[in-house]
């Protein structure tokens, strides 16, 4: 993987009570290897390549719609390197094709593995047998998060990015939040707006980081992939403000609760707040497909 070409963009949303809000378009780093997802593979593919060239290969775990098994897919096609995806839940095995996501990491040339969620769920047990029937491959954990993983997340990071008071992400696997706070500035604070429920992130995130300059904040929304209307409804408004899209899952939810905590008075007047969009846009397809079926609103951009 090669540093990207492009500089990406921060743009300001708004200032209200004195506060100021920013978003850095991660999103905007590739057009399938999105938003964090590119910095948490950058070190992970290169230090695996420089060790081995000859016939590698990716093997990774994710869910159905799922950005991560998504960027790998497109990863392999990009670098050449073969992709084996472990996928949560063997009911999906003869259907697949009617995913969205799962459609397109196919194309990019991932083949598919699935699995019961109870054996999902044992991922240790897994990777042992994955690593045994293929010695010489990457495996890389669900969402990408491990040490090189935090290391990429660095390069969020910038000399336009020091004057922020506040650094923000969603919190999936805690990989992103742990690299910001790892690489902060140290009158800098990072914000982690969890989307999952897991209870044991604040501890991930601080083995990961060694700094305990985090705080994280519930953006669940009633659980991980949960789409409500009021959210819908946001990133639709969002966008016609501003011309943004926000995916559903992960940054749409931090954005209408980051600013709500803005509104109401949580910061101090003369804050600047730098939130990051980690990307995840694939995932609107699937989830418009979801809503359709159930006659909601649907995200619209």
């Amino acid at each position: 993987m090669q540093f990207p070409s492009i500089e990406i963009p921060v743009q300001k949303i708004f200032t209200q009570n004195s506060v100021a809000l920013f978003l850095k378009r991660e999103d905007l780093i590739h057009p399938d290897i999105s938003g964090n997802k590119y910095w948490k593979l950058f070190y992970n593919i290169n230090h695996y390549l420089a060790e081995n060239p000859a016939a590698p290969l990716i093997i990774t775990f994710g869910g159905a719609f799922s950005n991560h098994i998504s960027a790998v897919a497109a990863l392999g096609k990009s670098e050449g390197i073969p992709t084996l995806g472990i996928i949560r839940g063997d009911e999906l095995k003869d259907n697949w094709q009617e995913n969205s996501t799962l459609k397109k990491a196919f194309e990019n040339g991932m083949v598919f593995r699935f699995v019961t969620r109870e054996s999902y769920r044992n991922k240790a047990a897994l990777t042992n047998t994955l690593q045994t029937e293929f010695p010489n491959a990457l495996i890389i954990p669900e969402g990408g998060t491990n040490a090189y993983a935090v290391w990429g997340i660095q390069h969020m990071l910038s000399e336009g990015t020091k004057e922020f008071d506040y650094l923000c992400t969603a919190v999936g696997t805690g990989g992103t939040a742990a690299g910001l706070s790892k690489f902060a500035k140290e009158n800098q604070s990072v914000l982690g707006f969890k989307i999952v429920k897991d209870n044991s992130l604040e501890d991930s995130i601080l083995n990961l980081s060694r700094r305990k300059n985090f705080k994280l904040i519930e953006a669940d929304f009633g659980g991980y992939g949960k789409i409500n209307a009021e959210i819908v409804g946001f990133i639709n408004e969002f966008y016609n403000a501003y011309k943004i899209p926000l995916d559903p899952v992960y940054t749409g939810k931090m954005m209408f609760k980051l600013i709500n905590m803005i509104k109401s008075g949580y910061f101090a007047e003369g804050t600047k707040i730098l939130a990051m969009h980690t990307g995840g846009l694939q995932g609107i397809a699937g989830a418009n497909d979801f809503l359709k079926s159930k006659n909601r609103e649907l995200i619209n951009f």
